[in-house]
This record gives C-alpha cells, sequence and structure tokens, in this order.
C-alpha cells in the first residue's frame, strides 16, 4: 500500500486508488493513514467523526465507513491475493489499524529526510544538509490531508507536521545560507516546492530579497524568526 497525505490524500493498494468519495469514510481512511500500522483506538475515530456526526451516529458512522473501505479494498487486493480487505484495514481489540504492507509512505519519507538533513548541519555538511532539507520538502504537494475534515486528533497531527515543515524549511534556508546562497534562494525555496512559505510568510521574500547587506548571520536570524514565530 502506498499512503500520500502530505497534500491531497492519496492511498493505492495495488497501484489502485482506494480513496472514497463519502467524506465520512475519507475521514476514517485519512485518520487510520496518518497513524498506519497502529492501532487506532475506536473512540478516536468517532471523536474524528463527532465533528459533523450526531454523537449519538459515530458509532454507526464508523461501522459503515469501515464497510465502504473494505469494499473499495475488496476491488484492489483481488480475490486471490495474498492480502484481503480485512488483513490491510485489521479490527483489533479497541479499534482499527491500516496496515501498509511496507508500501510507500511520503509522511515516513519525509521524517527519514529531514532527520538525514538535521544530522548533516549537525556535523556542519551544508551541501549534503541542503540537499536532503530540500528532498523533504519537496515531498509536500500542498497542505496535508488537504480538503479533509478534521477533528480533534487529525487537526494535533497536521499542526504537528506544520511545525515540522517549518523547521525544515528554516534549516534548510539556514543550510543555503552557510553556502553562500544567498542571490538564489528566492529561485531555490520554489524549486524546492517550498514555494508556499513566500505565500504564507511575506516577510521572508522581503528578508531574502531585500539586498540591505544585512550578514548572514543577520539574515539566518530574521529566517528564523519568520518562519518559527521568534525562534533564534
Amino acid at each position: 500500500m502506498d499512503i500520500e497525505v502530505l497534500g491531497g490524500l492519496h492511498v493505492r493498494e495495488n497501484g489502485l486508488p482506494v480513496v472514497p468519495a463519502a467524506p465520512t469514510a475519507r475521514q476514517i481512511l485519512a485518520v487510520l493513514a496518518a497513524y498506519a500500522d497502529q492501532l487506532v483506538p475506536a473512540t478516536v475515530l468517532t471523536g474524528e467523526l463527532a465533528v459533523h456526526t450526531p454523537v449519538e451516529h459515530t458509532r454507526t458512522a464508523l461501522l459503515d465507513a469501515v464497510q465502504q473501505l473494505r469494499g473499495l479494498l475488496a476491488g484492489a487486493t483481488g480475490p486471490t491475493g495474498r492480502r484481503t480487505p480485512e488483513t490491510v484495514l485489521v479490527s483489533v481489540p479497541g479499534g482499527y489499524l491500516l496496515d501498509s504492507g511496507g508500501g510507500r509512505s511520503d509522511l515516513h519519507e519525509f521524517a527519514r529526510e529531514a532527520g538525514a538533513g538535521y544530522r548533516a548541519m549537525s556535523r556542519r555538511d551544508f551541501e549534503t544538509a541542503a540537499r536532503r532539507l530540500s528532498g523533504a520538502l519537496g515531498l509536500w504537494r500542498g497542505p496535508a490531508f488537504d480538503g479533509i475534515a478534521a477533528g480533534p486528533r487529525l487537526s494535533d497531527r497536521i499542526a504537528g507536521l506544520e511545525r515540522t515543515r517549518r523547521s525544515v524549511l528554516a534549516q534548510w534556508v539556514e543550510a543555503q545560507l552557510a553556502l553562500g546562497r544567498h542571490r538564489e534562494l528566492l529561485t531555490e525555496l520554489r524549486a524546492a516546492g517550498a514555494g508556499r512559505a513566500l505565500e504564507t510568510y511575506p516577510e521572508l521574500a522581503a528578508v531574502l530579497g531585500s539586498g540591505s547587506g544585512r550578514s548572514p548571520a543577520d539574515t539566518t536570524r530574521a529566517v528564523r524568526r519568520t518562519l518559527l514565530g521568534g525562534a533564534a
């Protein structure tokens, strides 16, 4: 199973899409995808549904969503496949688990690339850091879980991912500045898939494009303040 959430929700089994059209089932799939290969308690899932479903109906809505998702999985796993709808979307005591089967996850790739970039920064290998951090940022196609109605747990997950994205972006900018690439930063931000930062943080574009003769250290501090809300 391939799972992409750093933008719109895309989930594929054997190359076939398994994202339902119904908003409730999409919401359940999104939460399960956010915590793939982990138990998600039924109380968490019904809590997500309570955003737009009366509380007394959330349990029934959850069971309906699971049935819809398994119906889609039945068409993707096939009648003689090693994986079945019940082994992909697993009922476990207390909740459900989405078994990725070791497939691709952009969340895992983002964490791997960001971690490698942070480690390279710590040993002052700025060339490697810039490349790996750029790879992490390039995985983002838009806001995480774009188009999904998020309840409390998914909202927390989205907020955490956005904080991490900002931190990665700030580290990437620092690596580029350390390499003396001040003039190229605006272009490289967009090429690295981080151009959305220029829309979200117009101050960033002003800092990088001001040509004010700031020192690299001053520029770095200004960029980090912009991206991280005051971090030095």
